[in-house]
């Protein structure tokens, strides 16, 4: 009995080993055959340039190109193996998926132009002023002054002279207002960047300063021609034409200290760094740290999101999404759930399978230490692969004038055609292992490619922007002309900065936290060194090596 259990068990043991011969042949040849599908499928990049080399009349190498048709879905040709195992899961290369919010252009147009047309009404209203209070009395405008019967013409004349006087305050009031015109369209004559969903309080306090100012000017200005007139009319002495002048030219004056205080305000307080903000990405943790100056929250947040785009990396929300291993898979599947109220005694093997969740999970660390560190060994590899493979492909090409080439010259465009085929295999291979292939497509790259080769680029800044990761900006994705952000903040967004403040900002998954916190006082004190202290003593024992 013992022999026959032996030879059983020997049996069985051949049967799975041929088993497993036969499954492993069958993989084999599964895996052979699709690898020749995918060669086949990347044919085109192989087999689109034909080099004959032949000899010239001078000595030379003489390299004819053909250029056959390209596919243009470039970044689909290749099988690429994800984590998406999901119903809601979503492809890597299926950019469409991607959720984008419709711009509404007539909206933004207004709530941007608004505010910005009525302080460039009231601005050059208030710019008109001084030149209309000059050139109004001139014009007639006032018949009380200049159509009183009990004035003599000699009288009408001496009234609406300008003296040598009058002439130099004219003068003045014309630089004055010159030079106003000049820093008004310096600092303030600029297109909104943001819409704030409150008001900025300084712009806003600053515009009432110029309307009240305008309006007691106008008001007084008025009340002086009325008296001027009912003077004249009982004879007695009034304003003469270098007072009105006087007059508007201190009205230029107060215009100019207005637009000191406006520059005071919104352009230099904020420039002493007061504060500091931290901003943390969410989904990926990325953050940065910024000194900030006085600001309200609402400008604060408009100045994180010009240095977001502009320092902050890529957001490549494929790299988040880690395939699950066979082990994690097995440990997940055995994963059960009770309820611990109607089932106190659990059975054995309810036990196991709880306990073996656990091991599981132990051992979750482990996995993804050794998935990340082989992850960053293929795109080492991949990576040295796309160097050699571009050197290869600029070594091919070589510029040359258009006299001395005759008519075999090829363009940049064409001989980015007819190189691309040989690192296309290797970029695809990099960009697939890096999650970029959603961001560069085949006509872009082919386009990059040509602006290198007329600018005489080497391979690795052809290179560049693949392996170093650019700032948001540089995305297609990112490169829309209205980019809506919500803000979302405990605090009233029109105050301005404080300690411990903390808001958010957030578009689609993307969610930007800031947190404020102010920065220390310093207190410096001298301190004297007695030169006479520089001398030192030697301590020599039998231990040490002096």
């Amino acid at each position: 009995m013992e022999t026959e259990s032996v030879r059983s068990e020997v049996s069985s043991r051949s049967r799975r080993s041929s088993r497993h011969r036969q499954h492993t042949h069958r993989s084999t040849r599964s895996s052979k055959s699709q690898r020749k599908e995918s060669d086949n499928m990347m044919a085109p990049f192989q087999t689109s340039v034909n080099i004959n080399p032949e000899t010239g009349r001078d000595g030379q190498e003489v390299i004819e190109v053909q250029i056959l048709p390209q596919d243009e879905n470039w970044g689909e040709n290749t099988t690429a193996v994800t984590g998406n195992t999901s119903e809601g899961s979503q492809s890597m290369e299926d950019v469409s998926n991607w959720p984008i919010e419709a711009d509404s252009g007539l909206g933004f147009v207004c709530s941007r132009y608004f505010s910005t047309t009525i302080a460039l009404g009231l601005s050059l209203v208030s710019f008109v002023s001084p030149l209309a209070m000059v050139v109004l009395p001139k014009l007639g405008f006032f018949p009380g002054l200049t159509d009183n019967l009990a004035l003599q013409p000699s009288q009408r004349i001496q009234l609406l002279s300008c003296t040598a006087e009058c002439k130099g305050i004219l003068l003045s009031l014309a630089f004055k207002l010159v030079l106003l015109a000049i820093a008004v369209w310096a600092v303030f004559l600029r297109p909104r960047n943001a819409i704030l969903p409150r008001i900025f309080v300084f712009r806003a306090m600053m515009l009432v300063i110029l309307a009240v100012c305008s309006f007691s000017y106008w008001l007084f200005y008025f009340v002086q021609i009325t008296e001027a007139s009912k003077a004249l009319t009982v004879g007695e002495e009034a304003m003469d034409y270098t007072s009105l002048v006087s007059y508007s030219s201190s009205f230029s004056d107060t215009l100019l200290f207005i637009h000191y205080a406006a520059v005071v305000l919104m352009e230099i307080r904020h420039l002493e760094p007061v504060y500091y903000v931290k901003v943390v990405r969410s989904p990926d943790g990325e953050s940065r740290s910024y000194a900030i100056g006085q600001l309200s929250i609402q400008r604060a947040a408009v100045w994180v999101l010009q240095k977001y785009y502009t320092e902050f990396p890529i957001y490549n929300p494929y790299l988040e999404k880690i395939p699950i291993s066979k082990s994690q898979r097995k440990g997940q599947g055995s994963i059960k759930f009770y309820e611990v109220d109607s089932n106190t005694n659990a059975p054995s093997g309810q036990t196991r399978s709880a306990s073996g969740s656990v091991s599981g999970r132990r051992n979750s660390h482990n996995e993804r230490y050794y998935e990340e560190a082989e992850r960053a060994r293929r795109v080492r590899k991949r990576r040295a692969r796309l160097h050699s493979a571009a050197e290869d492909a600029f070594a091919h090409v070589r510029r040359v004038r258009l006299t001395a080439a005759g008519g075999g010259a090829l363009g940049p465009r064409e001989a980015a055609q007819a190189v691309f085929p040989s690192l296309a295999r290797a970029l695809q291979k990099y960009l697939r292992a890096t999650r970029q292939q959603p961001r560069h497509s085949a006509d872009s790259v082919l386009a990059h490619l040509a602006r290198c080769l007329s600018q005489d680029a080497s391979p690795r800044a052809f290179l560049e922007p693949f392996l170093v990761e650019g700032p948001v900006l540089s995305a297609e994705q990112e490169s829309r002309t209205l980019q809506r952000w919500a803000l979302v903040s405990d605090d009233l967004l029109a105050r301005p900065l404080a300690d411990g403040v903390e808001f958010q900002l957030r578009q689609g998954d993307v969610s930007l936290i800031c947190t404020i916190k102010s920065l220390p006082r310093f207190s410096l004190s001298e301190e004297v060194v007695d030169p006479k202290s520089n001398r030192f003593v030697l301590r020599l024992n039998s231990e040490t090596s002096v």
